[in-house]
């Protein structure tokens, strides 16, 4: 008996098993199924789809249906035999040697039978023997945990030892068939932190890939335990803990490792209700004063991790509905919470950027206007229900909740700013004597600004009451949200002159004292970003940035602060590295319409002297030296969740800007700039990518890929250079592309199939047409190093296309560096595919004189090149030396070879004299007597 497909009748399916198409098959099995109801033929076609899953892998259905047709038929020693391969695929041992013998018993003589019960036997007594070993080590760790006279030493080791075993399948099943999860929870209940990240550590180890296993562990330890450790104000273990509960609902929603487990996936068939549980303790960590700032944290994280869809092209978003009913109003509670007034909530500096972050994922995973609506007013009717002019406490609570809309969905932070008496009561507050009152007002009326269309009322109203806070509070927190009001709302109006006037002409004044609270550690985190957000603006002052990049502590200090998960500072540090880099967008003035607008005596923006290409190019000298690159690296590295796409854009720009002078490009690669555009060329808005693989192709022209991509890296960096192969492109990207694709394939065949693959030969081919003499060249360089490949040859053999005639006629070229390159190209084409050779006769009428000419070229790569070409094709066949004979050829070949010998130009001597004495072999010529 084999595992083939049975073929004693003529079944639906089997031609499709034979041709090992085995996913036809099975699918052409189940049809039949569905149209013949006879009983023995339903066993027969059972056990003939349990085959084509044994070899599709797949043996979990391999032994449901090999099962099914036993049912049928209990004698079936195919099927039983199917359900043995099955089951040992499945690690289940002891089923699988039962199945065998029964087939053993009714064929005794089968060594097929007896080869596999004799392995089946070896195998389970050495799965035994593990298993017995195992279960000694685990008790023997659990122990020296538990007691507390055991050295510190024996007790981390028995720690790390158990967290790895936890890691493993049988490690794994052993902890937990020997009560270890009641003993894993002993280690959490001494509250040692070491033991309990052991344990915690342990239990995810567990849990990873078995949703059986992590459902049993979840109801033993109870949610609410969980959440309690999780809620804990020691980072590492809520860390660890929040790792825990992410791996358990990883299986529930049944992603993460996927590993068959048999029937044990039978005992969990509905996980939903497990979920509902989690999310709902999640949303009510949100709101108790007994978690810890970390803890509220790592709820949020958990919520924005696992309810929005991933795929927007799945239709069930109920997660989101679900949370949306049941904890909107506890997100808005914590985005409403201001840290300065008694009864706050514990928080982190992220805490509340975070619940933004969920609030516009959940707006964003909305599928209709009817969700979108109900969604509104929830908000709606909860700040409502917060605004009492007679409780000022109460409305300010209001007024950060509409603040931290505003900082997440976008269309529903403008639509809650035009509730009745929502801007008027922000303004209204910007004038109240209480400091707290103009903290909350001020910052509200900043994020409001960004919405052009309320901007209007808020311009009109709110400079001037910003002004005054900003002149006469002595609060510093106040005062610097105060100026990047002024700054936002500047900007705004399309205009900075209110803002200059208020700072006296002197915009680099607003910037030393943005850089001085910025420099100031003493100054909370939270109110130092706001500083950060004020240089964002105020570099778009040459004079401002010019000092700014001199300021080495300023610096530091802003990099610093770059590294923390906040959305808000990676956009603002990267916009002023946007500024001081000059690598926004900028619009050429074309100079009739200048004069024009001098004639009607209209204002002409001049550039600044110090954003002139020196200035430009001393600042990003000063930014690399400062260590901008490695700042960068880490903000690349942020969650996407903080790191948005329109920031990704202005870092890639930023990098862009830092790669321009070659002799810069090696200092980036050392910092780990290479490693960091790779993500940005990939991911994020149509112009970001192109900036990021512009400066990708900047890097990959000059340098060493081994060393600027190292590993499977540089595999990454070939599908951004060939999206610069685009006419779309401008000619520097094209060329810088090409380039970079040239120095690649000069480095392994697997990368020259990797570039092919890509498809870039079709767009290479058409640069070597180009008018542009230096896209013309770097073309054919590229094409020179891809023909090694023999998929690239094939392509060039192959009837009905000129690539071989472009070549070739690229050889006769004015332009030296094109022709050097075309004739590499064609003598390695001609020395590895002896059709080529006839064919180049073929190509064209003047591929003798192009010949004749690359053999007398001034410069010796390439008369050595077109020698090699004359060489191949002398060996091809003698009928081709025949022809070259015949030729002035003949002449060149015999002045170059009866030259002296000299060691510069040996080489081409000897190229010459292989084809005369080649030609002398076939008997065309009289050997050669040198003067």
């Amino acid at each position: 008996v084999t595992g083939d497909s049975d073929t004693q009748q003529e079944l639906p399916g089997n031609k499709y098993f034979q041709a090992s198409d085995y996913e036809r098959a099975a699918e052409s099995y189940t049809k039949a199924m569905k149209l013949n109801k006879d009983r023995a033929l339903q066993a027969v076609l059972y056990r003939n789809r349990a085959a084509c899953f044994l070899k599709k892998e797949e043996y979990a259905k391999a032994a449901s249906d090999a099962s099914r047709a036993i049912d049928i038929n209990s004698s079936d020693i195919k099927a039983l035999y199917r359900r043995s391969q099955a089951l040992e695929k499945l690690g289940k041992l002891d089923q699988a040697f039962k199945d065998a013998q029964k087939c053993a018993t009714m064929e005794p003589r089968n060594k097929n039978f007896q080869e596999t019960l004799r392995r089946l036997g070896a195998d389970i007594q050495e799965k035994l023997r593990i298993q017995f070993s195992t279960d000694m080590r685990v008790q023997k760790m659990f122990e020296i945990l538990l007691d507390e006279n055991s050295e510190k030493e024996k007790r981390e080791r028995a720690a790390n030892n158990l967290i790895v075993l936890g890691r493993e399948e049988a490690g794994a099943e052993r902890i937990f068939q020997n009560n270890g999860v009641s003993l894993l929870l002993q280690l959490i209940e001494t509250k040692n932190t070491e033991l309990v990240l052991a344990a915690v550590r342990t239990l995810s180890g567990m849990c990873t890939g078995h949703k059986a296993r992590a459902t049993a562990i979840l109801h033993y330890l109870g949610i609410d335990s969980i959440c309690m450790w999780m809620s804990v104000d020691n980072e590492e273990i809520s860390l660890a803990v929040c790792n825990l509960l992410q791996t358990i609902t990883d299986c529930l929603l049944g992603q993460g490792k996927e590993e068959h487990h048999g029937k044990e996936e039978s005992l969990v068939l509905d996980t939903k209700k497990d979920l509902k549980m989690i999310t709902m303790r999640l949303l009510d960590m949100l709101v108790s004063k007994n978690v810890s700032g970390q803890g509220r944290d790592r709820a949020l994280n958990l919520l924005n991790k696992n309810i929005p869809r991933k795929d927007p092209k799945d239709h069930d978003n109920s997660r989101t509905t679900f949370v949306i009913d049941n904890g909107l109003k506890k997100i808005l509670k914590v985005v409403g919470q201001i840290p300065e007034m008694p009864g706050c909530l514990p928080l982190t500096e992220n805490t509340q950027l975070t619940a933004s972050i969920l609030l516009n994922k959940l707006y964003d995973d909305l599928r209709c206007d009817p969700e979108r609506d109900n969604y509104r007013v929830i908000c709606e009717e909860y700040i409502k229900s917060k605004i009492d002019p007679q409780n000022m406490d109460k409305t300010l609570h209001a007024i950060q909740m509409v603040s931290g809309v505003l900082q997440g969905p976008f269309d529903l932070g403008n639509k809650l700013l035009g509730m009745k008496g929502v801007m008027e009561m922000m303004v209204a507050l910007c004038g109240s004597e209480r400091e707290i009152d103009q903290l909350v007002a001020v910052e509200a009326l900043i994020h409001a600004s960004t919405k052009l269309s309320r901007a209007t009322f808020i311009i009109s109203n709110g400079i001037t009451l910003l002004k005054e806070i900003y002149k006469k509070t002595k609060n510093e927190k106040i005062k610097i949200r105060a100026l990047v009001g002024l700054c936002k709302l500047g900007s705004a109006g399309g205009t900075d002159y209110g803002l200059r006037q208020f700072a006296e002409g002197s915009t680099e004044k607003l910037a030393r004292q943005c850089r001085k609270w910025l420099c100031n550690t003493s100054i909370d985190a939270r109110t130092r970003k706001w500083a950060v957000e004020g240089l964002a603006y105020l570099t778009l002052d040459a004079d401002v940035k010019d000092d700014f990049v001199e300021d080495e502590q300023a610096l530091q200090a802003m990099f610093e602060l770059a590294k923390t998960s906040d959305k808000t500072i990676l956009y603002s540090v990267a916009s002023a590295l946007v500024n001081c880099t000059n690598s926004y967008d900028t619009k050429e003035l074309v100079p009739e319409l200048v004069q024009l607008a001098k004639f009607s005596k209209q204002h002409v923006p001049e550039e600044h002297p110090k954003d002139k290409k020196d200035f430009v190019v001393k600042r990003v000298k000063r930014l690399l030296k400062a260590g901008v690159v490695s700042a960068l690296a880490c903000m690349v590295k942020a969650d996407s969740a903080i790191l948005t796409d329109q920031s990704k854009e202005l870092i890639a720009r930023v990098f862009l800007a830092l790669c321009d002078d070659p002799k810069d490009r090696g200092t980036i690669v050392a910092q780990g700039g290479g490693k960091a555009l790779i993500p940005l060329a990939v991911e994020g808005t149509d112009v970001g990518k192109i900036k990021a693989s512009h400066a990708l192709a900047k890097i990959a022209a000059i340098s060493n890929p081994d060393i600027a991509f190292p590993g499977e890296r540089v595999y990454e960096v070939v599908r951004p250079l060939v999206s610069l192969l685009n006419t779309e492109r401008d000619g520097l990207q094209n060329y810088e592309a090409l380039l970079g694709l040239t120095n690649f394939s000069g480095r392994s065949d697997k990368l020259r199939m990797k570039i092919v693959k890509e498809g870039a030969l079709p767009d290479i081919e058409n640069y070597m047409f180009e008018n542009h003499d230096q896209l013309r060249q770097a073309a054919t360089e590229c094409m020179c190093n891809l023909v090694v490949s023999k998929e690239v040859q094939e392509r060039f053999v192959a009837d009905g296309n000129d690539r071989l005639k472009l070549v070739v006629l690229l050889c006769g070229e004015d332009d030296e560096k094109v022709q050097k390159a075309a004739a590499g190209a064609l003598a390695m084409l001609t020395a590895a595919q002896k059709k080529l050779c006839s064919k180049m006769t073929e190509v064209t009428t003047q591929w003798l004189e192009i010949l004749q000419r690359l053999c007398l070229h001034d410069n010796m790569e390439v008369q050595h090149r077109g020698l090699v070409i004359a060489f191949n094709l002398i060996s091809a066949s003698k009928e081709l030396a025949k022809k070259l004979v015949e030729s002035e050829l003949l002449e060149i070949l015999t002045f170059v070879g009866k030259q002296e010998d000299d060691p510069k130009k040996q080489h081409v001597i000897n190229a010459a004299r292989d084809c005369l004495t080649k030609c002398m072999d076939y008997g065309l010529i009289k050997p050669l007597s040198r003067a």
